[in-house]
């Protein structure tokens, strides 16, 4: 910089530093950074997405038989479908609140905030292998449940908004309320599934 005080580093090349840094210096796949990262790269690429790189594609929980001790498995609540893993979830900084997006038609209770309700009433996730004949050739659209076609959510691959304030890009949103967390319990020397 002494030599060229006009030359600058790329943003985007800073960020993919930063990022590395996050990560401990070592490219790791599976850390929700990295995974909401591909993702953004993903939805600035493609303006309407026809061919998706299958790595983008988390693991259908049908097409594996055991889940780790640690993870939570999410199922369709109304036909009990397996959907994704606690691993798929992409966790967001959380937001302002409903206030954050004024500019919209918000209830005078909807402003209030601090009511004891959980702020995000909805799963971001990665997508997940049963996702891929919706999302492509299209930027936005609903979720259905693979078996039972139940509403489950909503895709955009610009964005969406939590109901905590936060914007996602892009977004893959599954309502809370549309799903139930199954946990596995050991027990002896077999294992139970806890809803």
């Amino acid at each position: 910089r002494s030599s060229r005080p006009r030359r600058r580093v790329n943003p985007g090349f800073q960020g993919q530093l930063k990022l590395y840094e996050a990560m401990g210096c070592a490219v790791d796949t599976s850390s929700v950074l990295y995974k909401r990262y591909r993702l953004e790269m993903l939805s600035e690429r493609f303006s309407e997405p026809q061919d998706l790189p299958r790595e983008v594609f988390a693991v259908d929980p049908t097409t594996i038989c055991q889940t780790s001790n640690t993870e939570v498995l999410y199922r369709c609540r109304k036909c009990r479908r397996a959907l994704f893993r606690s691993s798929s979830i992409l966790s967001h900084t959380e937001g302002i609140g409903p206030t954050a997006f004024a500019h919209k038609r918000i209830t005078d209770s909807a402003r209030l905030s601090g009511n004891g309700q959980e702020k995000c009433t909805s799963y971001f996730i990665e997508p997940v292998q049963w996702m891929e004949p919706a999302l492509l050739g299209v930027m936005e659209g609903q979720l259905l449940c693979p078996k039972c076609t139940s509403k489950l959510g909503s895709f955009s691959w610009r964005g969406d908004q939590c109901s905590c304030g936060r914007w996602v890009t892009p977004a893959f949103q599954i309502h809370k309320s549309r799903v139930d967390e199954v946990r596995t319990l050991p027990v002896g020397n077999f294992q139970t599934a806890k809803t």
